[in-house]
């Protein structure tokens, strides 16, 4: 979480709400309050030794009091959730960065949301405030088996006859077809999950001209490229710098003593994001949604590069 401001909190409370998913109930630990957030936001957890994860915020965003978050544990991840389920106990504290935003919940007159495993936890939060304000949603959700899926219970109880719960041990995979069959033609589509899902729910949409946010927890797939050196200027100071082909915008900027905010080296947490003044970005990032990439004036240079000699970077 290098550069990145942090919170120094305490866990309140932990409980196991599906197999092998632990909620995490997170304060101060001076007992105040702290910083805003809103549906789709997310945190940066240190684990352990120097490991980063990010984890959606699925609590009250009124509540300033706490945060909530769900962890699944990943027996094939790198360790963070791990980390959470071995060591992260009542009374314990932590260390996080954030809350940060990159996929916020957009108004619009009807929702479907399409959910996998852990993907639940951002959509939760939009699905309690679309609610709340009246509008028409539904909810497809998906997981390997009933016990695995978390805060079906919570769903229920905020309207039953609007969610579909789909165990794929009992019913297979989401029929995706049927669900965006469904939607209105204005609906704006949220999707959360792994990958296959949220592959699938963009060809799907794409073919129907649905608008579509998605969020992932690996990278998106974007194909083997050629890559070559060019070089970044500091706006600021005018400063330029060789990006060789085999090392990162970020990984120069740092080893320049420029400080940037970065995390999951990826391009799936969007801390690093920096607005371009000139150049034409080469976007390899997870975050931004196509409209913004094409408008060419921000880039995650974690894993991004550039299509032109030069960018201008706004630091």
């Amino acid at each position: 979480m290098t550069g990145s401001p942090s919170l120094h909190l305490t866990v309140r409370r932990r409980r196991a709400i599906a197999r092998d998913v632990a909620e995490f109930e997170l304060r101060r630990i001076d007992g105040g309050d702290l910083p805003e957030w809103r549906p789709g936001a997310h945190i940066d957890v240190v684990a352990g030794s120097g490991l980063v994860r990010q984890y959606s915020l699925c609590g009250d965003p009124g509540d300033r009091t706490s945060y909530r978050i769900a962890v699944l544990r990943q027996s094939d991840g790198r360790g963070g959730s791990a980390w959470l389920h071995e060591q992260l106990h009542e009374g314990d504290r932590v260390v996080v960065g954030g809350p940060r935003n990159h996929f916020p919940l957009e108004p619009a007159p009807h929702y479907l949301f399409l959910a996998g495993g852990i993907g639940i936890t951002p959509l939760l939060t939009m699905i309690r405030e679309v609610s709340g304000e009246g509008a028409d949603w539904s909810l497809h959700y998906g997981g390997r088996t009933r016990a695995s899926l978390a805060y079906t219970g919570e769903l229920r109880t905020i309207d039953a006859s609007r969610v579909r719960v789909v165990p794929f041990d009992e019913c297979g995979l989401i029929d995706l077809e049927a669900a965006l069959d469904e939607a209105a033609p204005e609906a704006l589509v949220y999707c959360c999950g792994p990958e296959p899902l949220i592959a699938a729910a963009e060809a799907a949409c794409a073919r129907r001209g649905l608008r579509l946010r998605t969020e992932r927890f690996s990278p998106k797939q974007t194909g083997s490229r050629v890559d070559t050196p060019f070089t970044v200027r500091i706006a600021s100071t005018g400063a330029e710098l060789a990006v060789p082909a085999d090392r990162s915008i970020v990984d120069t900027l740092i080893e320049a003593g420029v400080d940037v905010l970065t995390s999951c080296a990826e391009g799936t947490c969007g801390t690093c994001e920096i607005a371009v003044l000139d150049g034409r970005p080469d976007h390899r990032d997870s975050v931004l949604t196509d409209e913004e990439q094409a408008a060419g004036d921000r880039i995650l240079p974690c894993v991004s590069r550039s299509r032109t000699p030069r960018l201008v970077l706004d630091l």
